[in-house]
């Protein structure tokens, strides 16, 4: 387990610099609509502190201070020092510093106290942790009571023909994309596999929650391309 978890680390970080440009790339730029989505689900916050796992080059958490107002601060947690190092730049660009914190943390031993946080998201990361429930639970731990938590990840199309051209997509075109970018295929080699590894929705819902989540309900989007699925502990 921690043998893999340094090889995605290691992975992470040799990308980080072509990560933002990518993500626009191989979406189609619907990455930036997907997010929007799931952090809609904090628009009725009223001064609440929000946990973003695994927070990359910090575009969830610049989503959040800019669209949901009753957010008072945002924490960005992450594993990877050179996409917290590029979220840092990003922040202070865009005058959020005082807003947005990051920390280097790993999402399966969260440096936090109990109850202390109103909402956590993570967005395209928890597919990356290696212990699944381990990561949940700890979410949870930090989340007061009656906390949302919001994730956001790849899924699969219901329908054949799109789930076979989803399939011809992620297993053949996306890694020659971004390996050409990257320099580094076997990141976008990772990815379809980590996709198509990652437990149907409904067995997901089921670790949410045995994580101590309850009321669990997920949305597709994109013909069931990604889920946004939702949880009050």
């Amino acid at each position: 387990e921690a043998e893999k978890e340094g090889k995605i680390r290691n992975m992470f970080s040799s990308i980080a610099h072509r990560y933002d440009f990518l993500n626009r790339v191989l979406s189609l730029g619907i990455d930036k609509y997907w997010r929007r989505v799931a952090i809609r689900e904090f628009s009725g916050l009223k001064d609440g502190i929000v946990l973003d796992v695994a927070t990359g080059t910090g575009d969830v958490a610049l989503e959040i201070v800019r669209s949901c107002h009753g957010v008072r601060r945002v924490l960005g947690v992450d594993f990877s020092e050179n996409m917290l190092r590029l979220a840092k730049k990003k922040i202070e660009k865009y005058g959020y510093k005082e807003k947005i914190g990051l920390f280097l943390n790993n999402a399966q031993t969260l440096s936090f106290q109990d109850n202390e946080f109103d909402a956590a998201l993570i967005a395209f990361g928890i597919r990356n942790v290696s212990d699944r429930q381990k990561g949940l639970s700890e979410m949870t731990r930090v989340l007061k009571k009656g906390g949302k938590m919001v994730i956001l990840e790849f899924s699969r199309p219901d329908n054949r023909i799109l789930r076979w051209s989803y399939y011809f997509y992620f297993l053949k075109i996306l890694p020659v994309i971004g390996g050409f970018f990257s320099k580094m295929k076997s990141a976008y080699l990772y990815l379809p596999e980590s996709v198509l590894n990652f437990p149907e929705r409904d067995d997901f819902v089921s670790l949410m929650k045995k994580a101590g989540l309850k009321d669990v309900r997920y949305d597709i989007l994109t013909f069931g391309v990604v889920a946004v699925y939702v949880g009050i502990k």
